[in-house]
């Protein structure tokens, strides 16, 4: 047992992330059931929308899982009420200021763990008490710190200035991915690329298609003026790019980005004028299987993984 698979009671130190459009009860039970931690994405739902994912993902699991709630969520009084009232034990916090609702959860019995991009924001994480950290490479996908730090440097920067644990994102998909990051000094992984291309992922189907059809160099970090996001290559992402090219304000940005992209591409499946989110870890998914499989794949083969010699 090491320090992650004690704070949250689970079999494995590996954490499905809480991705919006893409991490419903299916998914999060589902990873839950096969030993590792689930989360849902609190993100994409309404408030009672999340009050009904938690209630089936009790029914389909009797084991840990959580929510993940990015912190600029416009309701978010209420998704805390909620998850209170349901006796959730476990929240992933991302997207702002830790210190705005990590007492208020610990006071409720919750173990709570921040998103992290940076060292800075890591030691924040850490004064405002919460319980562990992710800190998440720019590899990642969906919204990423503007510091374009990667993984495999974040990580040993993060664990030499951290006590509590620490858990590694960002371009991990395989075991010896996670091995590696282990290595680094991180107590577990949260995965979150690698578990869109499940049949339980809640995202449409032309999407999770999109992502195993995707190439080395199949994504881009862009939007930074409003919030950095890394976007598969399609359509949209080429108006983007165009617009660039006229050096234009953030009012010019945010009116193209408009309102209901990633739903539209993520959840609704309209793969040319969509948001797709996806991590650079894309080009390495080759095909769609269920989630229980993956979590077993990724285990066996951190376990039988040698380290060569020289």
């Amino acid at each position: 047992m090491n320090r992650i698979t004690a704070l949250f009671d689970i079999k494995y130190p590996l954490i499905q992330a809480g991705m919006v459009w893409n991490s419903g009860w299916k998914l999060a039970s589902a990873v839950s059931n096969a030993g590792g931690l689930g989360l849902l994405g609190a993100g994409s739902m309404y408030p009672e929308v999340l009050r009904e994912h938690i209630q089936k993902c009790k029914k389909t699991t009797d084991k840990p899982f959580g929510v993940n709630v990015p912190l600029l969520y416009p309701d978010i009084d209420k998704l805390m009420q909620i998850i209170i009232d349901e006796c959730v034990q476990i929240v992933f916090t991302s997207a702002g200021n830790p210190k705005t609702w990590t007492s208020y959860l610990k006071d409720h019995g919750v173990k709570v763990v921040h998103v992290v991009s940076s060292v800075k924001f890591a030691l924040k994480a850490q004064e405002a008490g919460v319980d562990a950290v992710v800190a998440e490479g720019f590899e990642a996908g969906g919204h990423n710190g503007r510091e374009e730090t990667t993984t495999f440097t974040l990580i040993p920067m993060v664990k030499e200035k951290l006590d509590i644990p620490l858990i590694a994102a960002g371009g991990i998909a395989t075991g010896k991915g996670m091995l590696a990051a282990m290595i680094l000094g991180a107590d577990g992984v949260q995965i979150g690329s690698r578990f869109v291309a499940t049949p339980e992922a809640s995202s449409h189907v032309a999407y999770k298609n999109l992502v195993v059809e995707a190439e080395e160099g199949a994504t881009e970090l862009t939007l930074k003026e409003l919030a950095p996001v890394r976007l598969l290559k399609n359509k949209f992402y080429e108006e983007v790019k165009a617009l660039y090219q006229t050096t234009p304000s953030k009012e010019e940005l945010v009116n193209l980005l408009g309102r209901g992209r990633a739903k539209k591409g993520m959840f609704e499946g309209d793969t040319e004028e969509g948001e797709l989110e996806i991590g650079q870890i894309a080009g390495i998914i080759k095909e769609i299987k269920p989630a229980a499989d993956i979590v077993e794949e990724i285990i066996t083969e951190y376990k039988n993984s040698v380290l060569p010699k020289f």
